[in-house]
């Protein structure tokens, strides 16, 4: 099955937060998935390691 990617802004819009905060929490939760650079300008979200990070965080509260 083919990988499904999220943008900064599908991302922002799943998390009611501003594009920022993502780039934010990538940079220093080491819990929260890092982005993959697709192609130059293009940086995306696996959605399955989101998926896994959203499971995560919800069985650990």
């Amino acid at each position: 099955m083919a990988e499904t990617y999220y943008s900064d802004y599908q991302l922002s819009v799943r998390y009611s937060v501003h594009r920022s905060t993502l780039w934010r929490w990538a940079k220093i939760d080491p819990t929260f998935p890092q982005p993959v650079k697709l192609s130059p300008g293009c940086t995306r979200w696996k959605l399955s390691e989101i998926e896994a990070w959203d499971a995560s965080k919800s069985q650990a509260a």
